[in-house]
């Protein structure tokens, strides 16, 4: 069972549509959208939050994210409100950025805690340039799956590296990504085409090289 999230928003679309991103990201993770009124209006309601962390806890703790000052209220009176407001917790950190961040670091087996240092550390730019610590290997590869490093193959690379002894790093042109945050992976921008290298060093470095490069050449399981 993995931490659950619920996203407070203004906005139901929003909110559903940041779910949605999420989930592409990490499927095994629930998601529950909170936006928007019952009517349909624009606004955050306390019943709904309620409801909401309810269905998104199975039982290893909800963090919940928001849009607007008034959505983080609403998201604390219904934290506050359960019977066990210590299992819920509310993350000060962007809701878009910070529901991926959370999402993966859930999909990965992290913890309450785990996942919600994870959400705030996407309130800071993703650090670009920074080369995997004693880095033993390197490959070179080129993109042939249509979105690049996009949104989910950026989360597949993240993921299948999670549980691996090896730092990975990812290099295009002149930016160097940490292979194990899908934020920082995004910001480098690689599309289909471009050539990364990829380097690794710890004791798991090879395997680390051979699972990258299995992702490259399966386009990360999407349509080239």
């Amino acid at each position: 069972m993995s931490v659950g999230l619920v996203l407070v928003s203004h906005s139901a679309k929003l909110a559903e549509g940041v779910a949605e991103v999420a989930a592409q990201m990490a499927p095994d993770v629930t998601i529950v959208p909170a936006g928007g009124l019952p009517g349909g209006g624009i606004g955050t309601d306390y019943d709904s939050v309620v409801a909401a962390v309810q269905r998104a806890d199975s039982g290893s703790g909800v963090v919940l994210l928001y849009d607007l000052g008034s959505a983080q209220m609403t998201a604390e009176l219904a934290v506050e409100s359960l019977a066990d407001p210590t299992a819920v917790v509310v993350a000060d950190a962007p809701l878009v950025e910070g529901t991926v961040a959370a999402a993966v670091a859930a999909q990965n087996g992290a913890d309450r805690a785990g996942v919600l240092d994870a959400a705030a550390a996407a309130a800071a730019p993703p650090e670009l340039g920074a080369p995997a610590e004693q880095a033993t290997e390197c490959v070179e590869l080129t993109l042939t799956n249509e979105v690049g490093l996009h949104a989910r193959p950026a989360a597949v690379l993240a993921r299948s590296l999670a549980a691996l002894e090896a730092e990975v790093s990812v290099r295009l042109g002149d930016q160097e990504a940490d292979a194990h945050s899908v934020l920082a992976l995004m910001a480098l921008g690689a599309r289909k085409g471009d050539r990364i290298e990829v380097c690794a060093g710890g004791p798991q470095a090879a395997e680390a090289l051979r699972v990258v490069q299995e992702l490259v050449e399966d386009n990360f399981g999407d349509p080239a």
